[in-house]
């Protein structure tokens, strides 16, 4: 399906998306959050999941996200595997809540952080929320108590955030700090908005 007033909101792993999204919740713009979504799939999913995986990855009745991240991240084929059961089922999900963002005739943006990677949606504008891969590396390693050697094993498992810019529609540079990124949605904003009059 066709999303013509969808605009692809992608990035590295920590990159700040979750902060963009919120700047442009508050600019009126509608998101639909994939890695939401994938969280939602995984907990329906949770006993295939567990006979992929085994049963050392529950916690508290739920899938322990951080153990399968760390299987997958060191493992492609696992990687694969799970990718395979989620993403259809995302994919199915997200193209629901599209259509009716669809009905309203205004721009919006879906998060789908392998945007580029899985060439999997039909929608032609992408914005790029970027940072640099050193900052990348802080960031994640900050975030998620992860030794350099796993943030960058994390974000090497994607496309080069660099090759991310080079493909996109609009950037928002978040290198600096939040006031920075807000500028930047802020300029964004405008120029996404004025794109938009002149369809």
């Amino acid at each position: 399906m066709k999303l013509d007033h969808a605009i692809a909101l992608t990035g590295g792993i920590a990159v700040g998306k979750s902060s963009t999204i919120s700047f442009m919740s508050l600019y009126g713009f509608r998101c639909i959050d994939a890695d939401k979504i994938a969280h939602q799939t995984i907990d329906e999913q949770r006993d295939a999941i567990i006979s992929m995986f085994g049963s050392h990855i529950v916690k508290d009745e739920k899938i322990d996200r951080k153990e399968v991240g760390k299987i997958v991240f060191a493992n492609a084929k696992m990687r694969s595997e799970l990718e395979a059961l989620l993403h259809p089922i995302i994919y199915d999900k997200i193209i629901a809540l599209a259509s009716q963002e669809e009905k309203r005739g205004f721009p919006y943006f879906i998060d789908i952080p392998l945007f580029f990677e899985n060439k999997r949606y039909k929608i032609d504008r992408s914005l790029v929320v970027y940072a640099p891969k050193t900052e990348q590396i802080k960031r994640l390693m900050k975030r998620n108590a992860l030794s350099e050697y796993e943030a960058l094993q994390r974000i090497e498992s994607q496309m080069d955030i660099e090759e991310k810019k080079r493909l996109a529609t609009y950037v928002i540079d978040n290198s600096k700090d939040l006031k920075h990124l807000q500028k930047e949605c802020e300029r964004v904003r405008y120029i996404i908005l004025h794109d938009y009059k002149d369809k």
